[in-house]
C-alpha cells in the first residue's frame, strides 16, 4: 500500500483535530515551517481547568512526519516511530507549536539515505502559551528509500525485522 501525501493545509479538517480544537494556522509553500495553535475550550480541558495532556501531544503528533514526507517527495517512506511529552506547566489559554524543518536539514537526510538507505532522526518541538513553555517533545521519525522493486511500503517494524 502507498503512502497518501496529506495536503497539511487540509489538516485542520481532520476529525481527530477537529475534536481537539486544534487548527493549523500556517504552511509555509515548501514544507519548512507549520504552526499549530488550539484554544482552550470545555472538550479540551481536563479536571483542572487546563489543556488536556492527550490534546496537547496530539497537537504535535503528525507533522513532522508529514512535512518530511512532502519535503522528501515520493521514493521515500516516513513514519511516526517515537515520541516524548514533558509538561512543564499547565495551559490555560490558547497554546501554539511551531514546527521547522529547514530544506537544508533535509538534503542532509537526503545525503544520509542515500549512503545508509534509511535512518531514525530525533526532532524536537515546544508548546508555548503568552511566552510561557507549557511542554517540551520530541518526535523520532523513520524514513527509508523505497526499493524500486518494491511494490508496497513497510513500517519501521517490518524493515527492522527483515534487516
Amino acid at each position: 500500500m502507498k503512502q497518501l501525501q496529506v495536503p497539511l493545509r487540509l489538516m485542520s479538517l481532520y476529525p481527530p483535530l477537529i475534536g481537539a480544537g486544534i487548527r493549523v494556522k500556517e504552511v509555509s509553500g515548501t514544507y519548512d515551517r507549520v504552526v499549530v495553535e488550539m484554544k482552550l475550550t470545555w472538550w479540551n480541558a481536563n479536571c483542572a481547568r487546563t489543556h488536556f495532556g492527550g490534546s496537547l501531544y496530539m497537537m504535535i503528533d503528525p507533522f513532522y512526519a508529514l512535512m518530511l514526507k512532502h519535503q522528501l517527495g515520493p521514493g521515500y517512506v516516513v513514519w511516526d516511530r517515537e515520541a516524548t511529552i514533558h509538561f512543564r506547566a499547565p495551559g490555560r489559554s490558547k497554546v501554539r507549536a511551531v514546527f521547522e524543518l529547514s530544506s537544508a536539514t533535509v538534503a542532509g537526510y537526503r545525503a544520509e539515505l542515500a549512503k545508509q538507505g534509511r535512518l531514525d532522526v530525533v526532532l524536537p518541538i515546544e508548546i508555548h502559551s503568552s511566552g510561557t513553555l507549557l511542554a517540551e517533545a520530541s518526535k523520532v521519525i523513520y524514513a527509508r528509500r523505497i526499493d524500486k522493486q518494491q511494490d508496497s511500503d513497510t513500517g519501521p517494524r517490518e524493515a527492522a525485522a527483515s534487516s
